[in-house]
C-alpha cells in the first residue's frame, strides 16, 4: 500500500505529511516522538488501511518539516500546530495517536505520561545531548541509538534510521530532526507542563499503551492516568520498552486495531 506525500503551511512552518488510505476512510492521525519522523509509522499505517484514512505527521522540526525559527518546541506550540493541521485538512471528527485534544474520535497515547520516570528522562537526555552533529554512517547511527534502546526491533531500527538522515553540502550526513532539539537537552532545558488537570477533561474513550519495560511511563503514572481519564483505559505490552511500537509491532497494531475497530 503507498502513500501520498504533502504538505501544508500552519503557523509559520511548512509541514510534511504522508498520507495513507482512502480520503474518505475515518482519519487517524499519528504523532512521532522527540526524535521520530512520520516514516517511524510505516508498518502501523499498511495495517491500519484501507479501513482508515492514516495521516502521519512530520511535526515541527522533525522529519521534512520546517524547523521552528525561533526554536520553539515547546508543548503548546505543537499542540497548536496539531489543531491547525487538523484544520486545514478539514477534520471534523478523527482519532489520533499521539497527544492532542482537538475534536477527537478517540485518543492513542503511547508510553508517555504528565510525569516521567527520571532514569528515562536522564536515557533520552543524554542520547541525544551527547549525539555529534556529523554521522559518519548509516549504520554508525543505527549502532549508537540501539545502545540507548537494545530490545528495539533492528530492521525497524534501520527503517527509522534510514528515513531521519539527511545529507549536507559537503556530503555527509546528520539527523533530519533540528539541532534546537539537541541543543535543548545539551543545556537541560525541558518544557514543564501540567499535564495531569488536562486529563479529566479528554471526552473520548483513550487507550493508554505502556511498554512493560518502559523507564519513560512507570506503572503508577499509567494507572493514576486511566482513573483520571473519564472514558480510559490501559494495556501494557510484554518484552516492550518505551519504543512500544518498534519493540513489539505486530502486538501493538493489534491493541491499536482492536481500539480502533479496524
Amino acid at each position: 500500500m503507498s502513500f501520498l506525500e504533502r504538505t501544508v503551511r500552519v503557523n509559520g512552518v511548512t509541514l510534511h505529511y504522508l498520507d495513507w488510505g482512502p480520503a474518505d476512510a475515518p482519519p487517524v492521525v499519528l504523532l512521532h516522538g522527540i526524535t521520530g519522523h512520520a516514516r517511524v509509522w510505516d508498518y502501523l499505517a499498511e495495517r491500519l488501511v484501507p479501513g482508515r484514512r492514516v495521516l502521519a505527521l512530520d511535526q515541527r522540526g522533525h522529519g521534512d518539516s520546517d524547523a521552528a525559527p525561533d526554536d520553539d518546541y515547546r508543548v503548546g506550540t505543537m499542540a497548536d500546530d496539531v489543531a491547525a493541521f487538523a484544520g486545514s485538512l478539514g477534520l471534523d471528527r478523527f482519532a489520533l495517536l499521539g497527544h492532542s485534544m482537538a475534536r477527537l474520535e478517540r485518543l492513542i497515547i503511547v508510553d508517555i505520561g504528565p510525569d516521567i520516570a527520571l532514569a528515562g528522562l536522564q536515557r533520552v537526555r543524554e542520547m541525544m545531548s551527547q549525539s555529534p552533529e556529523r554521522i559518519e554512517s548509516e549504520e554508525w547511527a543505527v549502532e549508537y541509538l540501539r545502545r540507548a534502546n537494545p530490545i528495539q526491533d533492528v530492521e525497524m531500527l534501520r527503517q527509522r534510521v534510514h528515513h531521519g538522515l539527511k545529507r549536507l553540502p559537503d556530503g555527509g550526513l546528520t539527523w533530519k530532526y533540528a539541532k534546537g532539539l539537541r541543543d535543548m537537552m545539551r543545556a537541560g532545558r525541558r518544557d514543564v507542563v501540567d499535564l495531569w488537570e488536562p486529563l479529566g477533561r479528554i471526552p473520548c474513550p483513550t487507550l493508554v499503551v505502556r511498554g512493560a519495560e518502559s523507564d519513560i511511563l512507570s506503572p503508577e503514572v499509567a494507572k493514576t492516568m486511566t482513573e483520571r481519564l473519564p472514558d480510559g483505559r490501559l494495556v501494557e505490552i510484554p518484552g516492550a520498552g518505551h519504543t512500544v511500537p518498534a519493540d513489539r509491532p505486530d502486538d501493538f497494531v493489534g491493541h491499536v486495531r482492536a481500539f480502533l475497530g479496524a
